[in-house]
């Protein structure tokens, strides 16, 4: 059987809510709240909202959105509503780079059927679809635990092609808005997981998006601030036929907090 492709249309998730899992994972990085607001406002008919910062982290430490403990993260699953067995299908308003953490967070436990809704929430309203109000719950169900595979520390980037997510004024340490340094990690290079879909929200054509990353090797680990649109350059990859790359979850917000060196500009 082929491997189920990693998005969904509109058209098809309309077609097909009562056969996914719907989750909605709205957050923004200046004003975390807004994604609970926005949801309870207006929501894709049966999603379920998703926590970035309670349900897909654990407590900030060296880096911001660590990891949850695989066990947690697998009692987190079964309180969604996610079975072993369930398709599920996640989207955001953001161009999907927040969803994207729990596309590659589920991938990378073994739970192969979840994909992103292409165009994310803006596509399904500007298409005029049904969306519902207040808060939508889901029966609890049990999902098996599954560790982690896919992570990178910040002990495994030397030698290997590192991609930052973050964008380009960002990786130049222009402007550094929650992070106590400014700059990027030495040797990665810069390209913003923005820049992976059109004007729509939708994701480039596969093509495209091959030539976006067809500098970067064989063997690659992707990051970003705190290891969360890294998760949507990995996702873009996989789109384009790439191998999925391992993800540098401590990422820049780890790295600048133990004072580790940086580099500013465009060079690596």
């Amino acid at each position: 059987m082929a491997p189920m492709h990693p998005l969904i249309s509109t058209t098809e998730l309309a077609h097909r809510l009562d056969e996914v899992v719907l989750n909605d994972i709205r957050w923004a990085l200046t004003g975390p709240d807004h994604g609970r607001q926005d949801y309870e406002a207006g929501h894709i008919p049966g999603a379920v909202f998703v926590d970035l910062d309670t349900d897909l982290s654990s407590e900030p430490g060296s880096g911001r959105h660590p990891l949850p403990d695989p066990g947690v993260f697998a009692q987190t699953l079964g309180r969604l509503g996610i079975g072993p067995s369930d398709e599920v299908v996640v989207y955001d308003d953001m161009k999907n780079t927040i969803a994207a953490r729990l596309w590659w967070m589920l991938k990378s436990i073994g739970h192969d059927r979840v994909r992103v809704l292409d165009g994310g929430y803006q596509r399904w309203v500007e298409e005029a679809r049904l969306v519902e109000r207040g808060d939508t719950t889901r029966d609890r169900t049990t999902h098996p635990q599954g560790d982690f595979a896919g992570v990178a520390t910040r002990h495994d980037l030397a030698g290997r092609p590192h991609v930052d997510a973050r964008p380009a004024d960002r990786y130049r340490g222009e402007v550094e808005p929650v992070d106590p340094k400014a700059g990027h990690i030495p040797g990665a290079i810069n390209l913003p997981a923005t820049d992976n879909t059109g004007d729509d929200g939708r994701f480039l054509a596969a093509d495209d998006l091959l030539q976006r990353f067809d500098q970067v090797g064989d063997g690659a680990v992707v990051s970003c601030g705190s290891g969360v649109i890294a998760c949507h350059n990995a996702l873009a990859m996989v789109v384009a036929g790439r191998k999925m790359p391992h993800v540098y979850v401590g990422s820049f917000s780890e790295w600048s907090n133990l004072d580790l060196p940086v580099n500013v500009g465009d060079d690596p």
